[in-house]
């Protein structure tokens, strides 16, 4: 935005600068040829009373002399423009020739006095028509001036005007108008360039801002400052970032004052399975009562702080996803006895280290595993594989069960089938697993025959990617890793 309105200030300045330049340029030109010509006229003027007085060359030509600045006039009297007095003293020399000149009643020849550099026509033309008129000639141009003798005849003074005399000044008038038009531009850079920071910094702000609220610094405001425009959008901004505060403040206090609420039926349920005597089933019920007591105050204190918090993935952060495997499934073991249900496990041997916090993998593991106990009958097998590659681990949870009819319908958050009142938050927290390691999740068919969950996690810590829905990014897979579970796949 900076530099358009610095670019259209130029290109508008310009454009005036240029509209009034040029004419005014071209009325100085007219002005100073007509300078040169007025001095011209004036020149020649100043020989007109000589010419009425007298044709005598040698009178005329002291007469040239001082009136002329330089040798640039000529006067050209016709053949029999004399009065019959050659302009003489009276001496006995002119009463001598006065039987060759005057006496004898011959015409006087013509006089050319100066240098000639008009045409004979147009000094012909100029006689003839009785009016002043300029011709071009080399170097210049010339005015011819008519002049009326005492005798009837029509003289012509001729005045060279150069061309350097005629330009004189123009250019110092151009270098003036262009210094002039220049500066205007430049002082309408800087003007355009001050008014576009004005606006370009409120604006910057406001993105700086709305890029720091979207990381989760909720604390990022926006100065209410610039054109009325951008204030208006800092307020704006503003209130929707108190606004996101105050809700998400309300979301914290209604998740700690759910979650609190579990206390008193967690309280019986334990006081319940300390009655229940010895035994693996006994063992298992108060583990797991026990466990959930820990998960309830882990959210409360989550939703009380103050601070949201948000997932990152460095140093530190991570677990191995073998081991927690093992646990995992070491605890569901018992209840698949129970039911009935064939348990495989593959790919636990070694460590697996992947960039995702233990708690958060066993939540993964809990609520898939939980899904294969509530939504298939008893009896049904299930299995959990771990496919380690260079760049990313693959961990597959598949059973021999119905399977899911709309894979898409049940990635979405809060949507389930609907028959068995299932709210999609287990598939919902796997999703998000994946995703914060750049990973994602598919939901497909298993070689056991039914629903085959696999959890793609990306170990080279990029950025996750953005997904117009769950589970749609296509991304692609290492050659050798696919290789290998494909492979796997189709063991027994």
């Amino acid at each position: 935005m900076r530099w358009a309105l610095v670019k259209v200030c130029v290109a508008v300045t310009t454009m005036v600068v240029v509209a009034f330049a040029v004419p005014l340029g071209l009325v100085i030109r007219e002005m100073a040829r007509d300078r040169a010509f007025s001095n011209a006229e004036r020149e020649a003027a100043a020989i007109a009373p000589a010419l009425s007085i007298t044709t005598d060359r040698a009178e005329l030509e002291r007469v040239v002399a001082s009136a002329a600045s330089d040798a640039g006039m000529a006067v050209h009297i016709p053949a029999g423009g004399g009065s019959g007095d050659s302009g003489g003293s009276g001496t006995t020399d002119a009463a001598d020739a006065t039987g060759d000149a005057g006496g004898s009643g011959a015409k006087q020849q013509a006089v050319d006095i100066g240098r000639q550099r008009a045409a004979d026509k147009d000094i012909a033309t100029t006689r003839k028509l009785g009016r002043a008129s300029t011709t071009e000639v080399p170097g210049g141009s010339t005015l011819l001036q008519p002049v009326a003798l005492s005798s009837g005849a029509i003289a012509v003074v001729e005045v060279y005007v150069p061309e350097a005399e005629v330009s004189n000044g123009l250019g110092t008038a151009w270098a003036v108008l262009a210094g002039v038009g220049v500066a205007l531009i430049v002082g309408s850079v800087a003007v355009a360039d001050r008014l576009g920071v004005r606006m370009v910094r409120p604006a910057q702000r406001l993105v700086e801002s709305a890029h720091e609220l979207g990381e989760g610094k909720l604390g990022a405001r926006v100065p209410e400052e610039g054109p009325t425009e951008l204030r208006l959008a800092a307020v704006a901004f503003n209130s929707m970032a108190d606004q996101v505060v105050q809700l998400l403040a309300n979301e914290r206090e209604l998740a700690a004052d759910l979650s609190h609420r579990l206390r008193t039926p967690l309280t019986v349920l334990r006081l319940n399975a300390a009655s229940l005597g010895d035994g693996p089933a006994a063992e298992q019920t108060r583990a797991a009562v026990a466990q959930l007591e820990r998960e309830v105050d882990t959210i409360i204190r989550t939703a009380r702080d103050a601070k949201p918090k948000t997932a990152a993935i460095g140093v530190g952060v991570g677990c191995d996803a073998a081991e927690v495997v093992r646990e995992r499934m070491d605890f569901w073991s018992a209840l698949a006895e129970d039911e009935g249900r064939k348990v495989r496990v593959a790919g636990v041997d070694r460590p697996v280290r992947i960039p995702v916090a233990r708690a958060d993998l066993v939540a993964a593991l809990d609520a898939l595993l939980g899904n294969v106990f509530r939504h298939t009958a008893e009896g049904t097998a299930f299995a959990v594989d771990v496919h380690n590659g260079e760049d990313a681990v693959i961990v597959l949870v598949s059973d021999a069960g119905p399977g899911i009819a709309d894979p898409q319908a049940a990635m979405a958050r809060g949507r389930g089938s609907g028959a068995d009142g299932s709210t999609g938050l287990g598939l919902d927290i796997v999703s998000r697993l994946a995703e914060s390691t750049g990973g994602d999740v598919r939901i497909g068919r298993s070689v056991l025959g039914g629903t085959e969950v696999r959890i793609w996690i990306q170990l080279d810590g990029r950025e996750p990617e953005r997904r117009g829905h769950r589970g749609s990014v296509r991304r692609r897979r290492p050659a050798a890793l696919v290789s290998t579970f494909n492979r796997s796949r189709s063991l027994p």
